[in-house]
């Protein structure tokens, strides 16, 4: 296992190395390459071209994804396909007309831009906009992101839109390849709209829910975590939640009664998969309160009692996806937050070059005590400089 410290430790990007661009562009590549469920392999694919317009990135690093994961096991996408979206480097080369960015320039990219003017943007959902769900990179076959390989193609309206974001020269790549995730997480914290004299739940405290409770904190409300793991509760203790709940040993829902005085969680955000923990949430929730369901992205069944919703008008509500309404607040929070210790580079527990792409997702799809954020760097150490 490509670990950078042993796993009692998350592992610090403390590797000196420098990450820089080629004297010239290879013909070829390394890449991840779905093939079918559970089958992912390193190939040799073309470097993608790119058009007016377009950018050309180097990969430094990019972070595996819940999403990643439900495509690669479940067969949701059509193979071959190149995934990975959370995603940093540098600019390698630019498209015809491009004005905006130049080679050597640091960037984040985004693989969706919202339109801004349709109905759903302007009913402010704009993960279900059709020009949001066409993907603007790719690393070859299908667009599907693509940070799983070397470089990166950017299509134009992703580069011209607001998708690619400058990286200053203090802010690691790692760094920036959170503001993606962090976006989404941001806009379901907007989307409950906590007050300071409020508590909320947050149910799992790997990567996405611990950046969850960190923002509903810094919201102002009292933020309870659940977790199975001890090594979670003390990571996140670095990012200030001191209200841990054991959920191994504790009773969740007793727990948030015996804070609130009886009452309940006036939200609870649930960011463990599957659906067996849904009726713990609305059991945790007060009358009046609000479940989020952030981590429920296969659909199914579930149950849960509809007089919770009726009759003690609990509001079940979900937050899919990012959104460019909070575009500069999520970059201001990642750059000013690295600089002033919100450094999300401590979520990642692993790092993996891309011939060993099979570990990485086998550890990312099995979470365990010692495993939080995975990241994919086609060079070894690129991404913590």
């Amino acid at each position: 296992m490509n670990e950078v410290t042993p796993k009692s430790k998350m592992a610090t990007h403390s590797s000196k190395l420098k990450f820089r661009l080629d004297e010239r562009i290879p013909s070829t590549m390394r890449a991840v390459v779905y093939r079918a469920i559970d089958d992912v392999r390193l190939e040799t694919v073309p470097v993608p071209r790119i058009g007016p317009g377009e950018l050309l990135v180097k990969i430094a690093t990019c972070g595996i994804c819940g999403t990643d994961l439900k495509k690669i096991h479940m067969g949701s996408h059509s193979a071959p396909r190149i995934f990975g979206h959370e995603m940093a480097g540098i600019v390698a080369e630019v498209g015809a007309g491009v004005t905006n960015f130049v080679v050597g320039d640091r960037v984040m990219v985004y693989h969706h831009v919202p339109c801004g003017h349709c109905y759903y943007c302007r009913k402010n959902t704009p993960a279900q906009c059709e020009h949001y769900k066409k993907v603007g990179s790719t690393a070859g076959f299908e667009p599907s992101g693509g940070g799983f390989a070397e470089y990166i193609r950017v299509m134009d309206w992703i580069a011209s839109e607001g998708g690619v974001v400058r990286i200053p020269d203090d802010v690691p790549f790692e760094q920036a390849a959170f503001i993606e995730p962090l976006n989404t997480v941001l806009k379901g914290v907007k989307l409950l709209n906590l007050a300071d004299d409020e508590t909320v739940l947050v149910i799992g405290q790997g990567p996405i829910g611990l950046m969850h409770a960190a923002l509903a904190a810094r919201a102002g409300a009292k933020v309870l975590t659940s977790d199975l793991f001890a090594e979670r509760h003390n990571l996140a203790s670095r990012f200030g939640l001191k209200n841990p709940i054991y959920a191994d040993r504790e009773n969740v829902v007793e727990r948030v009664f015996a804070e609130t005085d009886g009452r309940g969680a006036d939200a609870v955000i649930l960011c463990v998969g599957g659906n067996a923990l849904i009726r713990t949430a609305m059991a945790a929730a007060r009358p009046g309160g609000k479940v989020m369901l952030f981590a429920q992205t296969q659909h199914g069944e579930a149950t849960f009692d509809p007089a919770a919703v009726c009759v003690d008008e609990k509001a079940l509500i979900g937050s899919y996806s990012s959104s460019f309404a909070f575009l500069d607040e999520v970059t201001d929070l990642s750059f000013g937050g690295y600089r002033n210790g919100f450094d999300l580079t401590q979520l990642i527990s692993h790092r993996f070059p891309l011939e060993e792409a099979a570990k990485a997702i086998e550890i990312a799809s099995n979470p365990g005590p010692g495993s939080m954020k995975i990241m994919m760097e086609p060079i070894a150490g690129a991404g913590a400089e």
